[in-house]
């Protein structure tokens, strides 16, 4: 039988993904799963260095889904940060659960160190993009290292947040996961909940009110 020539990266993304969840295991060589899905070895090497590499961008590939999905959305553009990030966290989980058999296979056994699983490294990567480009608001501040410092904060605070609701979903037993949407619900509006920097922003000029006018007094 011919080799198959022209192999995507969508191609092995499914030809990966259709192993490991049938043979519960990585293939154990490059060249054995070109022979086991007819191409030639070199047209892997043209798209990956490794299975590794494949495996990170598999989850950067459900990242890269949810994002066209929202981007073909009329009215997402014209969304508050607050409904963008569920809009965001919703057709995410469903592409999760599109692929839940993979997604279980490569995560359930590291589900309580999610944080330092490296296949996960392009997801934080472009999650982290996208949490700085919703332009969140926060306390202003006016000195450029406490900015960095609390723009990075955000970020690290958004990804714990999205790990932790992968572990809820992963573990999640309910039906169609209803308790994972009520989870996604209530997370992202108790944390911009916490963000509302209108009643700081009154109680720090408060403050500064009554800094000055007790200078003035005294």
């Amino acid at each position: 039988m011919a080799k198959k020539k022209n192999i995507t990266g969508q191609d092995l993304f499914g030809f990966y993904m259709d192993y490991v969840l049938e043979h519960n295991e990585q293939p154990k060589t490059i060249y054995a799963f070109a022979k086991y899905n007819n191409f030639e070895e070199s047209k892997f090497y043209q798209h990956f260095a490794s299975f590794d590499a494949l495996e990170k961008k598999i989850f950067k590939a459900f990242y890269d889904n949810t994002i066209i999905a929202l981007q073909h959305s009329e009215d997402y553009p014209n969304f508050e940060p607050r409904d963008k990030l569920l809009s965001f966290y919703f057709t995410f989980f469903e592409n999760l659960t599109a692929n839940r058999s993979y997604v279980i296979y490569a995560l359930q056994q590291h589900k309580n160190s999610l944080k330092s699983l490296q296949s996960l490294g392009s997801l934080k990567s472009s999650f982290a993009h996208y949490i700085k480009n919703l332009n969140i608001e926060l306390i202003e501040v006016k000195q450029d290292t406490l900015e960095k410092i609390q723009n990075r904060g955000l970020t690290e605070t958004a990804w714990l947040q999205l790990l932790i609701t992968i572990k809820f979903w992963l573990d999640d037993s309910s039906n169609s996961f209803e308790k994972t949407d009520i989870f996604i619900e209530k997370s992202v509006n108790t944390s911009f909940d916490m963000l509302n920097v209108a009643p700081l922003k009154s109680l720090i000029d408060f403050g500064k009110f009554i800094f000055k006018e007790k200078i003035k007094m005294g």
